[in-house]
């Protein structure tokens, strides 16, 4: 019984940073900036967690470059955890659709060239 207890108290303690996290980044205005894209936020995130571990400097670049940069950055990170899933799915007999990023990646179905800004040049 202390285990399953312990597993609770630890997954609600999760569920609860997680939350928080969600909060921050609505509360510096990010979901409406980036116009609810996950992909795009994603990507943001994995290039300022890159900025801050030395890897990359800081970049320039015009906002519309960079959303461009960060979702398609935040689709391949996607892409890679839904081909991780689905090759852990495979070898332990549940088959497709585990707890896998889908519901993260709600919304996020456009093509380059469906938003306006004119995101679909080159980068």
């Amino acid at each position: 019984m202390a285990g399953t207890r312990d597993w609770q108290q630890a997954r609600r303690a999760r569920t609860r940073l997680l939350i928080e996290y969600g909060g921050l980044v609505v509360k510096a205005g990010l979901v409406e900036l980036l116009e609810d894209d996950r992909a795009t936020l994603l990507g943001g995130l994995l290039s300022l967690r890159d900025q801050l571990n030395g890897l990359v400097e800081s970049d320039d670049a015009p906002p519309a470059t960079l959303k461009l940069r960060w979702r398609r950055r935040g689709l391949n990170a996607f892409a890679a955890d839904a081909n991780a899933d689905a090759g852990a799915n495979a070898s332990n007999g549940r088959g497709p659709g585990g707890e896998s990023n889908q519901g993260i990646q709600k919304g996020n179905g456009r093509k380059e060239g469906d938003r306006e800004g004119g995101e679909s040049g080159a980068v």
